[in-house]
């Protein structure tokens, strides 16, 4: 059966060249603030990919997880340190879908609720969310679905499988099998097992997965012993001799995302650079599928502030500065409500906000102290720093580096740190940004979608070369330093630092404040290249024709 039943069915007919049926699971999906099923920017890129397979009429179907506490709430504790808090979500908006169904994990059975988020509410193709919270669940099997990511190996495992196992089984249940089964990241890969099971042959599997990898080095990629797997029956079932038959996993170590390019037709990194990378990474590996690239990208629709992109589109450079400022007083709204400081919209505002991971090195500029200290007092060119973003919330480096920002702005009134880093702060922070700082370690951030929408919203990108930024970035558009030696560590992020202060304060502070003609002309060509490449309509029409 090709269509969905009638109470989920697509509430459009099909664009000519998107009719081709398909499914895609992901861990991860922010589409509206009011719905917390994501942490950061692969929840962003896939709830983009929703929203654009919805305006461009293609006949997808999104399948995720409804995580009862979200990823989680990041507050403060009494002396501003970062603290995690864990609340309760509820949702009216999403519909029962009335279908429960028992899976076998860890030999117990489990049950699975489906919730249904009809199209029309965010502007998204249909979607299914997946809970164990339900009744006839004891309090194990309710918690496989409270917390994303949770930092227990086996209920990570368990959350896996209900999103893989359990939204394959969903699709039975509701008599729908789709011609291309799409697998964001190798979370859903127990699901490859139980289609095995359905179709009979890995050459028929084959013919309906594809996987998208998001992962540019082998360490990052999850591994599990092979016999834990099994114990906790994330095969669906099939016996461990046809699992390493068609795995080819000889040892004990099981590598999904490895195991998830043998098993699929096709797969695709998320950035041109990063498909290089991932093409030899995996390269020496036997059975692996092809490895093409499909650049990541963001919904214009959602994000761009709409007296911004008029003025875009007229090439009115007045209107789109003096908007600018205007966005930029909503944020310091915020600013001021958060850190108690008034910062001023004709100062040069940077902002660099994301997940809080080591190797995106939020606090690499501070790391000069006396440059970064020259820099924040200097009256002829001011400037105004603002971080914000989510670290993993068991992640002690992580949240240390958070704080150790916060303390480091109690010395200067221009610096705040913000916490709440959600689909509303991004809005807010993009909008209200003159220069969007990027700071990954080269090869390592596969895509990053963050400076795009910054871009869109009138923001020029600072960064290393990496990422989405090799195929967009010149010098007409924004500011991008060398490659520095990749090794040592030490020397590489010394390198880095004194590049990009050397830019700060050679190129970007003159030009913003003595040439703003320049300034301006710069900012109109970054929002007319980022439109046209990375707007995700563009990104969801390319996984039809070169993935699906």
């Amino acid at each position: 059966m090709k269509n969905l039943p009638e109470q989920f069915a697509h509430p459009y007919s099909f664009a000519p060249k998107f009719k081709k049926s398909a499914v895609y699971f992901s861990m991860e999906f922010a589409i509206d603030q009011a719905l917390k099923t994501y942490s950061g920017g692969l929840g962003f890129l896939a709830g983009s990919h929703m929203r654009s397979a919805y305006q461009t009429k293609q006949n997808l179907v999104g399948i995720g997880m409804l995580w009862k506490f979200g990823y989680y709430d990041q507050v403060r504790k009494t002396d501003n340190s970062m603290d995690v808090q864990f609340r309760e979500k509820m949702y009216s908006f999403l519909q029962d879908t009335g279908v429960r169904f028992q899976m076998n994990i860890q030999n117990r059975a489990v049950w699975v609720a489906a919730y249904f988020l009809p199209p029309t509410t965010f502007g998204t193709v249909p979607m299914f969310f997946l809970t164990t919270d339900t009744d006839g669940n004891d309090t194990w099997a309710r918690s496989i679905s409270y917390h994303l990511y949770d930092a227990d190996a086996s209920i990570k495992v368990a959350q896996c499988m209900v999103l893989g196992i359990g939204g394959t089984t969903f699709l039975d249940k509701i008599n729908y099998e789709p011609e291309v089964y799409h697998f964001n990241e190798a979370h859903a890969l127990s699901g490859a097992f139980h289609l095995y099971k359905k179709f009979g042959k890995a050459a028929d599997l084959k013919k309906r997965l594809v996987f998208t990898t998001h992962t540019p080095e082998e360490a990052g990629n999850e591994k599990h012993d092979i016999n834990m797997l099994e114990n906790m029956n994330f095969f669906a079932g099939v016996p461990m001799n046809e699992v390493r038959k068609i795995s080819g996993i000889t040892d004990n170590v099981f590598n999904h995302s490895l195991v998830a390019l043998r098993l699929s037709r096709k797969a695709n990194a998320v950035s041109k650079l990063h498909g290089e990378v991932s093409r030899k990474m995996w390269g020496d590996y036997k059975g692996i599928c092809e490895i093409t690239h499909v650049t990541n990208a963001q919904n214009n629709l959602y994000w761009v502030d709409n007296i911004l992109e008029k003025a875009r589109k007229k090439g009115d450079v007045k209107t789109i500065a003096s908007r600018k400022k205007e966005l930029k007083e909503v944020l310091f709204k915020t600013v001021a409500d958060q850190s108690g400081k008034l910062f001023k919209p004709e100062v040069l505002t940077i902002i660099w906000a994301r997940r809080f991971a080591a190797y995106k090195r939020p606090d690499l500029l501070t790391r000069d102290r006396e440059r970064f200290d020259k820099l924040m007092k200097n009256t002829k060119y001011p400037i105004q720093f603002i971080w914000a973003g989510k670290p993993y919330p068991f992640d002690g480096g992580a949240i240390n580096n958070f704080n150790q920002l916060y303390y480091l702005s109690h010395l200067y009134p221009n610096m705040a740190v913000l916490t709440g880093h959600e689909l509303n702060l991004s809005k807010l922070i993009k909008d209200g940004s003159d220069v969007w700082l990027n700071t990954p370690i080269v090869t390592r951030e596969a895509s990053g979608t963050s400076g795009m929408t910054a871009a869109m919203n009138a923001s020029l990108n600072f960064s290393t070369f990496d990422g989405w930024v090799c195929e967009f970035a010149n010098e007409q558009n924004s500011f991008v330093v060398p490659v520095a030696p990749q090794s040592p560590d030490w020397e590489r992020d010394r390198v880095d630092i004194h590049n990009m202060l050397d830019m700060l304060e050679n190129k970007i502070l003159p030009t913003y404040y003595d040439r703003p003609e320049e300034w301006q002309k710069m900012v109109l060509q970054s929002m007319n290249d980022v439109n046209t490449f990375f707007d995700s309509d563009r990104m969801a029409a390319e996984y039809y024709e070169k993935v699906y």
